[in-house]
């Protein structure tokens, strides 16, 4: 069993499903809508009352996966989440009412994870391109991909909740504020219309519940028979418009729902097809969640996205390959010895090796202070795979490598993930000293025993004494590694 929650800005997603004879069969599904855009406050707080509505969902949906094992569940927040000034204030709780993770994505990992459900649920051809929009509740992904891979990604900050309180959050609607807000929405499209149009595609496919009702919207309206075309929108538009007042919108196959985000929806989509210079859009039934599960599959087997993610941006930065595969054998060596003492985990030890591989990304840059620089550039820049926190993680590893070890280098990260990044930082610190000269392939005969934070270090004395440099190093490490908790000691 495995299950995928979607903490959208509009709705919460969940789906279970088995995973069986290479295939997920859904079992259950719930969703309730929580409009969580609706609670920004313009500093970057969440209203009381939508944190409550939110939390309780959680609760409900926790019920539901309470005997499903942690690894098996995947919990993700988008734009919402990414836009508060202190996510952990509603990340801590909301943990604690689902009983798992939430991991927060950027807003071009939500759009590749997006991509990977509309691939599974609608295979695609050989060869084919395709545009993916998929307009959430207060962002708006587009992606041009070929088989189950991204060619692009885009995400914007308009979505149905968010546009329609920009625009329209006094409730009315006339024809000159929507000629204006599809200007200043059109503009969005405009950064990356001339990249998309040129790239091509075959077909053009919607996502997620905007795109759905106006679906339905156009079959109700006998204007298609359930696409989206360039022709139809107009009557549509026109129809809304009518209403002159957002309660009074009244379009046949228009849930009560979703009436009162519906013109921020069909505005972002009008201009997404205006930009793009779309004629027609079919309308997939899978979307952020399907992706998130078929993700979880991938990454249970051999086609982890993080994995071909950490290898680009080995190639990118000119990282010494050899030298990262050095001090990879040595932490992962390490790691063995005393995962069993310290209870660390597999996905501790992926980070590790992720870390060690990428801890002198920053060399590129600069070499006076290249940890800062590294981890700069693991934090900020959108990774395919990694979530925010995921992306924090690894950046507080290459930071504390290294020399001094800062006193906020973990602030980023939340409690639970803290006592292993403490100690996988004083094991990445050892083998990276045990490599300094970049030598050393293989060092016989490293021991290393841990008992709660303490770090018993054995080497061979006669290897020891031929590298006084490294003996000198490691007097000193002791002090280092203490400002991560760990006490590291030097079998005599």
């Amino acid at each position: 069993m495995l299950a995928a929650i979607d903490l959208g800005s509009n709705s919460y997603h969940m789906v279970v499903a088995r995973y069986t004879l290479g295939q997920l069969r859904v079992v259950d599904r719930l969703r309730e809508t929580v409009r969580m855009a609706e609670g920004l406050d313009g500093r970057g707080g969440l209203l009381p009352d939508v944190r409550q509505r939110a939390l309780a969902c959680l609760s409900r949906f926790g019920q539901r996966i309470r005997d499903i094992p942690p690894h098996r569940v995947r919990a993700v927040a988008t734009n919402t989440v990414r836009r508060l000034h202190a996510p952990q204030a509603f990340l801590m709780p909301a943990e604690t009412a689902l009983g798992h993770a939430i991991e927060v994505v950027s807003g071009r990992e939500e759009a590749r994870l997006v991509y990977l459900g509309v691939a599974h649920a609608q295979p695609p051809r050989p060869g084919h391109r395709r545009l993916v929009i998929d307009i959430g509740g207060g962002s708006t992904e587009c992606i041009i991909g070929r088989g189950f891979e991204t060619l692009e990604r885009e995400s914007m900050q308009l979505g149905a909740v968010a546009t329609t309180l920009r625009f329209f959050g006094n409730g009315r609607l006339s024809r000159k504020r929507w000629r204006d807000a599809l200007i200043e929405a059109s503009v969005e499209f405009q950064q990356f219309a001339a990249t998309y149009r040129s790239l091509g595609w075959q077909e053009a496919i919607g996502a997620s519940g905007t795109n759905k009702a106006i679906g339905e919207i156009c079959a109700a309206m006998k204007l298609t028979k359930g696409a989206v075309t360039a022709e139809a929108l107009p009557f549509v538009r026109d129809e809304l418009l009518r209403a002159g007042h957002i309660d009074d919108i009244r379009l046949p196959g228009l849930s009560d729902e979703r009436r009162p985000i519906i013109a921020g929806g069909l505005l972002v989509l009008e201009a997404a097809f205006t930009s793009l210079e779309l004629q027609r859009m079919v309308v997939s039934k899978a979307a952020l969640r399907e992706g998130v599960l078929y993700d979880m599959v991938g990454r249970a087997g051999d086609q982890d996205p993080r994995e071909a993610s950490v290898d680009a941006l080995v190639q990118r930065y000119g990282i010494d390959r050899a030298q990262a595969l050095r001090v990879e054998s040595s932490a992962l060596a390490l790691f063995d010895q005393v995962a069993a003492a310290w209870q660390l985990t597999p996905d501790d030890r992926m980070m590790l090796s992720w870390a060690a591989r990428l801890h002198e990304l920053g060399l590129t840059i600069a070499h006076s202070q290249y940890q800062l620089h590294g981890a700069y550039v693991l934090a900020h820049s959108d990774i395919a795979g990694f979530s925010r926190q995921e992306q924090q993680f690894l950046a507080a590893l290459v930071r504390a490598h290294r020399r001094k070890v800062p006193r906020n280098v973990f602030e980023a990260l939340p409690d639970r993930l803290l006592p292993a990044a403490r100690r996988l930082s004083g094991l990445l610190r050892l083998a990276v000293l045990l490599h300094r000269g970049h030598d050393d392939p293989a060092i016989p005969g490293l021991g290393i025993r841990a008992s709660d934070d303490t770090l018993l270090l054995s080497l061979p004395a006669r290897w020891l004494d031929e590298r006084p440099l490294l003996q000198a190093d490691l007097a000193g490490e002791p002090a280092e590694t203490a400002a991560l908790g760990v006490r590291l000691q030097l079998d005599p």
